[in-house]
Parts: C-alpha cells; structure tokens; sequence
C-alpha cells in the first residue's frame, strides 16, 4: 500500500482533538488511510441498513460503539453530529471518532453548528507525485502522469486510465450531482462538463459558458458550486491588494483529477496531450492541484491564488507563505528563460510581499539566484524548502 504524507498530521491531531473530520473526493484514499489506524471500529453510512440505523434511532446507533469508532461517509446521516457533540463533550477523550465525508457542502454548516472547538478538519486528494514517486511509482513525462491520473485504484489495480475514469464519472460524478441538483436533462449537464473541460485555466466567464451550454448564469453558478463542495473542481480566486480597478476578480477553475480532465477532453493516450491544443493548460491543472495536495498533505489550508490584471499581466500561482507571498509561472515547455518570469517582475513593483519566485517546467531543475529558481514539476514540494 502506498503511505500517505497526511497520516503524520492525522497521528497527531488525534492527540489533540475529540474528532477528526477528514474530508475529500470519492475514492481518494480516506477510508484506506483511516484503516491503517489501530483500534478503530469501522461503520459505512452508504450501507442502507446502517443509515437507518442512524437516522431513526440516532442514539442507539452510537451505542454499538462505545470505543473509537470510523464513521463514513458522514454527510449522508449529518444529524449523528449533534449526537457526537453531547458524547464528546461528556467524554473527553482524544481520537474519539474519525469522520469521513465527500461533500463539503453537507458538511460544513453541520459541523460549524455541532462540532466547533471540537473537530480538525483535514483534506485528503489523491495521491500526489511525490506519493508515488515515493512507493517506486515514477513517469518521465508530466503527460503519463495526467493521463494515469492519481486515483489509488488506478495503481493499486492496475486499471486502464481511460475506462477507469469513465467509470470514476457516472458512478461518482453523475451520480453525486444528481443527489444534490434535480437535473431535468442529464444531456445538457454532460454538455456542461466537456466545455468546462475545455476552458481550464482560464477566467471564468459564467455569461459565455451559460450560452453555451444553454442554461443561464445562475445555473452554472450552482453547478460549479455543486462541482466545487463535491471535490470535482478546485476554484481558484485572484489575488488583490489594493491594487484598484486594474485587477480582475473573477476566478479560475481546475479539475482535482487530471484523469478527469482527460477524460472529458476525449483523450484516448498520453501521446496525444503533448499535441492537444490544451497541452498547456493540462500541464498548468496538474501543477496547481500538485501545490494543492503539498498544502493540504501538511495540513494546512490552500491559500493560493492568481493574479491578472485589466493589460493581461498575469502571474499564474502566488501561495502565501505567512505574511509573504511566492510567485510561480507554470510553462509546459522545458527550456528556461528569463522573460518567463517577466511579469512577476511587474508585480514585484506594486508589493513587497514576494520573497520569492520560480518557473514550474518540465526541464531540469535549476538555481538561478537565492530568491529564484526553475523547478521541475515533480519536485514542487523543494519550492518551500531552503
């Protein structure tokens, strides 16, 4: 089995908190790594007969656990929290539960309201390169990578990428959507997906992208916030401070999976990203949910963003390091060169808060200067690093 980095964050909020929320997409790892963990009962609410269970009789329910327990899957019977406050604050000991949940949106009101003060809430995405690269798991190219996709399943079984992730959308996407949205034509919402596939990366025009779909703004909007709350899709907000009427504010949008994203875009091999008319925007989605999964692996929130303002100067990841910011161009090409960091420049000159940068390539990694570096793109996790 392939060893998580979380699990050293999760050992050790399990020594300060009562509850352990642990949270991310459908078949990301966190049943599995919540197994690795020794004397803990397991309970799956997608069971019918345990949901029953739990909603009819909530305090019976719980009953059957009287030590440390693993309840999956909690947004599906998220009435069990207030249940687990009363428990938890008249029991006061640590690691008491571990909930799983693959839906922030049934989640975050629930434990906000029973659970404050008394729960860690930790991410959990599929694996990352440094993951695999860790367990032997290695590609030369970035374009193996996001077409195999980092979906545990699709190493620890050998599947095809491809059908995999075919499966992966109308067993989990659809099928999640359709719990949260009354889609009235499935068509149109499959439609939805293909053009937002296509436009990764890039500004989000909610008007344009309505058109042409043919819904209205409003409908895209709660789409992608279902998309957004059901770790499908990662929304990345701009970045501004004070910087006045010249900075955009709308967001970006990537797909947590870049198999997903492959998928949906019809690519049938690895071979032919590198001839994709996409091929820099596959490779800038891998990168930034690569910055991801290095935040949230330590535990820490994303605090990530972009910045473009109304002459196109844009700097495609800034991650906040503190009071500091890091600036990051993310190029598939894998030559370096100076202009590549041209516009981090420009943005040097509004603010003090970068104190460093990089380019994220394909090519070598390389030392340029003690505030500036060229990174390969399997070694992002060096970037936060002396």
């Amino acid at each position: 089995m392939i060893s998580r980095t979380l699990t050293g964050e999760l050992t050790q909020l399990l020594r300060e908190y009562p509850v352990i929320t642990l949270v991310g997409p459908r078949q990301a790892g966190k049943t599995t790594l919540a197994k690795t963990l020794e004397g803990y009962d397991y309970c799956n609410l997608e069971l019918p007969e345990n949901r029953e269970l739990a909603l009819s009789d909530p305090k019976t329910f719980l009953s059957r656990f009287p030590d440390k327990v693993i309840l999956d899957e909690i947004q599906r019977v998220p009435e069990l929290l207030s249940y687990i406050q009363v428990m938890v604050d008249e029991d006061k000991r640590l690691g008491r539960f571990i909930l799983t949940g693959s839906n922030q949106l049934a989640l975050k009101q629930s434990i906000t309201q029973s659970l404050a003060g008394r729960t860690a809430i930790l991410n959990l995405l599929p694996f990352s390169i440094a993951e695999l690269s860790a367990a032997g798991l290695k590609f030369e190219r970035f374009e193996d990578y996001a077409f195999h996709g980092f979906l545990p399943r699709v190493y620890d079984l050998e599947q095809r990428p491809r059908q995999a992730y075919s499966n992966y959308y109308q067993t989990y996407v659809e099928r999640d959507v359709k719990l949260l949205v009354n889609l009235k034509d499935a068509s149109l919402f499959e439609k939805f997906m293909k053009l937002l596939a296509g436009r990764v990366g890039q500004l989000m025009d909610y008007t344009s992208l309505a058109n042409d779909v043919g819904v209205d703004a409003k409908t895209i909007r709660h789409w992608l916030s279902i998309l957004e709350s059901s770790f499908i899709v990662y929304r990345l907000p701009p970045y501004f401070e004070n910087f006045g009427k010249r900075v955009i504010k709308s967001p970006k949008y990537y797909f947590l999976e870049t198999g997903l994203l492959v998928y949906l875009l019809g690519i049938n091999h690895a071979d032919q990203i590198s001839r994709d008319p996409l091929l820099g925007a596959i490779f800038e989605n891998l990168v930034v949910v690569e910055f991801l999964k290095d935040r949230y692996n330590k535990g820490e929130a994303a605090n990530l963003y972009f910045y473009r303002d109304s002459n196109n100067n844009e700097v495609d990841l800034l991650a906040s390091d503190g009071a500091e910011l890091i600036a990051i161009e993310i190029k598939s090409g894998s030559t370096y060169r100076e202009s590549f960091l041209g516009n981090i420049k420009k943005l040097e000159k509004l603010t003090a808060k970068i104190k460093a940068s990089c380019l994220v390539y394909t090519g070598a990694t390389l030392p340029i200067s003690d505030r500036k570096k060229a990174i390969r793109f399997d070694r992002i996790d060096s970037i936060f690093h002396a």
